[in-house]
């Protein structure tokens, strides 16, 4: 089964800038002129322009959305060799550092926002990642 990640955003050209520039993620295809692929995460991640204010569906639900901060059970991780780094090069791009970078036992975390509001996350991981967690191997 493949898995597709599809972000919602309100600029195609600044949503390309901020994936492409900030984690290194390269365009795929050109899908529509509202629709663009990116590649080189382990799954595909189509960007899609979707006006602020505009329903989700297409219904009629009193729900809207919105590119300013806003709370999803869902986002996305992203793993990083330099976080420190990713996190300057991404916060130069429009995304918002949302707390400060946190040590845990498999590695570090950063906490950001990118410019649509979504959130997502840095990982640096070190020794065996999230197996650090476990018991020794």
């Amino acid at each position: 089964m493949e898995l597709r990640i599809c972000i919602d955003v309100d600029d195609l050209e600044r949503g390309i800038a901020f994936y492409t520039d900030g984690l290194g993620l390269r365009v795929g295809r050109r899908l529509r002129s509202d629709w663009v692929e990116l590649l080189g995460a382990a799954s595909p991640i189509d960007l899609l322009v979707e006006a602020s204010g505009s329903a989700p569906l297409g219904d009629a639900r009193p729900q809207r959305r919105s590119y300013e901060r806003h709370w999803t059970p869902v986002h996305l991780d992203f793993v990083v060799d330099d976080i420190e780094l990713s996190v300057q090069r991404l916060v130069g791009l429009g995304a918002t550092l949302e707390r400060p970078l946190q040590e845990r036992r498999w590695g570090r975390m950063a906490n950001l926002a990118d410019p649509f509001g979504h959130g997502i996350d840095l990982l640096e991981f070190r020794g065996r990642g999230y197996d650090e967690m476990l018991q020794p191997a």
